[in-house]
């Protein structure tokens, strides 16, 4: 009996509650000899809202199974990334896939999501709160989460940056001057 317990909390653990977001789907033909069939293509990006998102694609003949398809394999190149409070980036980035480019770059407590169509389905899976996003280029919906998705891989924590330098965090963090602040309110 616990044996089986520990097994159905495994389970669990492996497949966490993943939210997922349809971004676009598209009706595709191919010709043939007696005229033409019609599939669909659909574009999903998935995430846990914690810090991992993922986006997939997948075709079929029913626009149904295109987005299962396309949910699967968003699952499976799924991605983690650092999240400063849990809502920001640590730093501004820049995306880039074929001629689409993004840059994101972070923002103050209150701002909200403010990014396209695309992105914006990547931030909000992703659980960012606060972030300011700008597509230049490619207005295609594929390019832009791609940009977006390779930004997003090239963003590393301060914890990251210590560990790599071999220094400690608060070495790596610009310091805040307490004392002239503290000067400033007793004159």
């Amino acid at each position: 009996m616990a044996r089986e317990d520990n097994r159905r909390g495994r389970d669990r653990e492996e497949t966490p509650e993943f939210a997922d977001r349809l971004v676009a789907i598209n009706r595709v033909s191919k010709t043939v000899k007696g005229g033409k069939r019609f599939g669909f293509a659909a574009l999903v990006v998935v995430g846990d809202q914690k810090g991992r998102v993922g986006f997939g694609k997948g075709k079929a003949k029913e626009v149904p199974e295109a987005i299962r398809k396309a949910t699967e394999q968003a699952k499976r190149k799924m991605i983690r990334v650092p999240l400063r409070e849990g809502r920001t980036l640590h730093h501004d980035i820049e995306g880039r896939h074929g001629a689409g480019k993004v840059i994101m770059r972070t923002a103050p407590q209150g701002t909200g999501i403010i990014a396209g169509g695309p992105m914006r389905a990547v931030f909000e899976m992703l659980g960012v709160q606060d972030v300011v996003a700008k597509s230049q280029g490619s207005q295609n919906p594929y390019n832009m989460i791609r940009a977006t998705i390779d930004g997003l891989t090239k963003e590393a924590s301060p914890r990251l940056v210590a560990q790599r330098r071999g220094k400690k965090v608060s070495d790596i963090l610009p310091k805040t001057d307490a004392a002239p602040a503290a000067e400033a309110a007793e004159a």
